[in-house]
């Protein structure tokens, strides 16, 4: 299956900027929709933002005006460039993509959680 690699999570203070990238591998048909989960402790994985193979974006409420989820389709990468960041947006943060296992067949891929905090 298509392995998600993800980087960027780290600590920062309230109405700071961060940036998760999310490199995608092993991939033999493409990838279609990427997009960003995140998950408190005692809570279900969240939407948080998803962009399609050509860049149509989806936000959750929560996030609008706030973060934004560029994409690099000649890298596989996505990301997730986060600002004003609040301390409600602590989380982990999965990546996700649904990709191709043969033409017209698809199947969906998580990557490892990275931990992002916000605090002062």
């Amino acid at each position: 299956q298509v392995h998600l690699v993800v980087s960027g999570g780290g600590l920062v203070q309230p109405g700071g900027s961060l940036r998760l990238s999310c490199a995608a591998f092993r991939i033999f048909f493409g990838i279609n929709t990427m997009g960003w989960y995140r998950q408190t402790p005692g809570k279900q994985r969240m939407f948080v933002a998803t962009i399609t193979g050509v860049g149509s974006t989806n936000y959750a409420d929560s996030v609008k005006g706030r973060f934004t989820i560029p994409r690099d389709n000649a890298k596989n990468t996505v990301y997730l460039q986060m600002n004003s960041l609040k301390p409600e947006d602590t989380a982990v943060y999965y990546c996700n993509a649904d990709y191709y296992v043969k033409p017209g067949i698809t199947a969906s891929s998580w990557g490892q959680g990275t931990q992002v905090t916000v605090s002062s």
